[in-house]
């Protein structure tokens, strides 16, 4: 019983220490005085109406939309073939190939983000938003590959084999057979590209130009010449949205089908 209680103590602690500062950032959002201040002295929405007014804000949030969803959908068309010819067949070379593809993981995220500005920017000469685009996509890849990877190590390719002796096509095994048992991995490893595209900085420092900010980086910028509570009020924006969208999936999917 005391190892019990003792465990529920360090859980709770663990649980004000994450949310807590959220509670915070979301009450300073609310505020009516010019900085951030906790506690509140008076409630304001004027915030939340500074972040649509902005023109630097909005555009960034939709740049930021636009390059995760697509790294993440090209991340997704790479990711999920070289997952399943990990798991399916005897490639030479598999543990090189795997580390290799997680190697984005590995190395902190500004070595990679200089490495991409020194090569592909300045070597190659690449437009900034195909150069953004392209630092994003490696960032996401080595998600898809190991979430979907793990959905095809608990899959049973005998199923695939089945199909196979019964006259099914290999690409229509493969589409009809393998993709519909590993949905929830393909849904978990879009969401979570997709958040970590979002709300990536270090490559997103190096790679982005005039006109070519992402949400991150333009909040970063903000905040070192004002700190009033417009950033508060995107941190909530953000926060809703992503309630949102969990909720969505647990209405579709279900949660415990992201765990599988």
């Amino acid at each position: 019983m005391r190892k019990h209680k003792g465990l529920m103590v360090i859980s709770i602690l663990v649980f004000a220490f994450l949310f807590i500062p959220l509670i915070i950032i979301a009450v300073t959002a609310f505020g009516s005085e010019s900085t951030i201040t906790f506690p509140i002295h008076g409630f304001s929405l004027q915030w939340f109406v500074n972040v649509f007014e902005s023109e630097s804000f909005m555009s960034s949030l939709a740049l930021s939309g636009e390059i995760a969803l697509l790294a993440t959908l090209l991340a997704l068309l790479v990711g999920v073939p070289a997952a399943y010819a990990l798991a399916r067949y005897s490639v030479i070379g598999k543990k090189f190939l795997k580390s290799f593809f997680l190697s984005p993981t590995i190395i902190p995220g500004i070595v990679v983000g200089y490495a991409l500005y020194q090569y592909v920017v300045l070597t190659l000469n690449f437009p900034v938003f195909e150069s953004l685009l392209l630092g994003h996509f490696l960032v996401v890849l080595p998600y898809v590959i190991r979430i979907v990877g793990s959905s095809l190590d608990q899959f049973d390719f005998a199923i695939e084999e089945a199909a196979l002796s019964l006259g099914c096509q290999k690409g229509q095994a493969f589409f009809k057979v393998v993709l519909p048992n590993i949905t929830s991995g393909i849904s978990a490893a879009f969401m979570l590209s997709f958040i970590n595209s979002f709300n990536n900085i270090p490559v997103s420092m190096f790679l982005t130009g005039p006109g070519v900010t992402t949400l991150p980086t333009t909040l970063m910028n903000y905040i070192e010449y004002n700190y009033d509570p417009t950033v508060s009020a995107v941190s909530v924006l953000l926060m809703v949205a992503t309630i949102v969208i969990m909720f969505i999936v647990e209405k579709t999917l279900g949660i415990s089908a992201l765990a599988k």
